[in-house]
């Protein structure tokens, strides 16, 4: 199933929230889209969480880090959105960090390739701000990794890192830029990222069953967010009493059926990382459908509303009569572009940005006709006209 039927709900005091996948600089620039036309619609200020993975994490902590500069008029509607936002994104997915990454990294007995990946978003994007930095106002972004020695999802904010079976750990002081690092660590090659803190400042949680192993909570060995939750909704999931709405912008592209699969023992590996990371996507996808369309006998929900587009929706499937575009083969092919940290070209750029924000368009207008939003009759404009899809 591409696409979810919201329920229509009117507004509560509940929380909204928008869950933004992994998937390299194509997760970044899709995801760039979305959030374009969902200023539009006048959602951003209304979002009380937004989470990231992996390249989703670059332009969700780019926003967290850039929020306050934002000019919200009356309706919600940030006017500098492209010059403060946008413009600077685009600038950095041109650029490659990757194989500069990796090169030095390797050759480095000093740094890891994490690390380096780490400087590179330092340099080019956050300038040594640290997370503790982000302001108090706006949502709550949550940046997901996982954690190596622990297999659970490891999720930093301003407020605390946390990993069930560790703890909590209170207003960490650490780099965006390490943040974002640890977030988009695919492995093997740009993992792992090594992160140090006081192991005295971890307080124990409910399930925190290796609480008492003191090396766990000094010197933590972190990959990719992707590994465990490569959507990102765990934390509206174990707090779904707190929310209305849940807004999910998925980067993430299917498996590809084939009838050459290499067997050799590296090939098996690579094969079944897929496999597994695939089902683990497709279990939350189905669980976040499943929870849009639990409603009571008067058709108010009984979890949250909202919606989900994801690279591979069928636009068609919205049957919105003045969608920004119709399915067609070369919209349908960017679920195909590269999920590396490479440059990117402006015409994939400028194609990935107006697919995620036709889908949003799309998706927000046939699901969320609710308060949380600017009236959903007007179709948006291409934020890139030059490259149509």
């Amino acid at each position: 199933m591409e696409n979810i039927i919201g329920i229509n709900e009117s507004y509560s005091t509940k929380k909204i929230a928008l869950a933004i996948s992994g998937g390299g600089y194509r997760a970044t620039l899709y995801a760039l889209g979305a959030l374009w036309r969902l200023n539009e619609l006048g959602v951003l200020p209304k979002l009380k969480t937004i989470t990231s993975v992996s390249g989703g994490s670059i332009v969700s902590a780019w926003l967290a880090h850039n929020w306050t500069k934002l000019a919200f008029d009356n309706t919600g509607v940030a006017s500098n959105f492209t010059e403060v936002i946008a413009s600077p994104i685009e600038i950095f997915c041109s650029q490659g960090i990757d194989i500069k990454a990796g090169i030095t990294g390797l050759f480095s007995f000093k740094d890891s390739i994490g690390d380096k990946i780490a400087n590179a978003y330092n340099e080019h994007l956050f300038k040594d701000a640290k997370i503790s930095s982000l302001p108090d106002t706006g949502p709550e972004f949550v940046f997901y990794g996982t954690n190596l020695q622990t297999g659970s999802g490891f999720q930093i904010s301003k407020a605390k890192l946390h990993d069930y079976q560790i703890g909590d750990y209170a207003n960490p002081d650490i780099l965006l830029a390490k943040v974002v690092a640890i977030s988009s660590a695919f492995p093997p090659i740009l993992s792992p990222v090594h992160l140090d803190t006081d192991p005295e400042k971890w307080v124990k949680g409910k399930y925190s069953t290796h609480f008492e192993n003191r090396e766990l909570k000094k010197r933590l060995v972190l990959t990719d967010g992707g590994l465990y939750d490569n959507l990102g909704v765990e934390r509206v999931w174990k707090n779904e009493g707190e929310y209305s709405h849940l807004l999910v912008c998925d980067a993430g592209a299917p498996l590809t059926v084939t009838d050459n699969v290499n067997t050799n023992w590296a090939g098996q590996l690579l094969r079944m990382t897929d496999i597994m990371t695939n089902q683990q996507r497709a279990l939350r996808k189905r669980q976040i459908i499943n929870s849009f369309q639990d409603v009571d006998e008067n058709g108010a929900q009984n979890s949250y509303g909202g919606t989900y587009f994801g690279i591979t929706t069928k636009i068609n499937e919205y049957k919105i009569l003045d969608a920004m575009t119709t399915d067609n083969k070369e919209n349908g092919n960017l679920k195909n572009i590269r999920t590396r940290l490479n440059s990117f070209s402006e015409k994939e750029q400028g194609q990935l940005i107006n697919w995620g924000y036709a889908l949003a368009d799309a998706a927000m207008r046939r699901d969320v006709t609710v308060a949380i939003s600017q009236p959903l009759l007007k179709k948006g404009s291409w934020p890139k006209p030059k490259y149509f899809i």
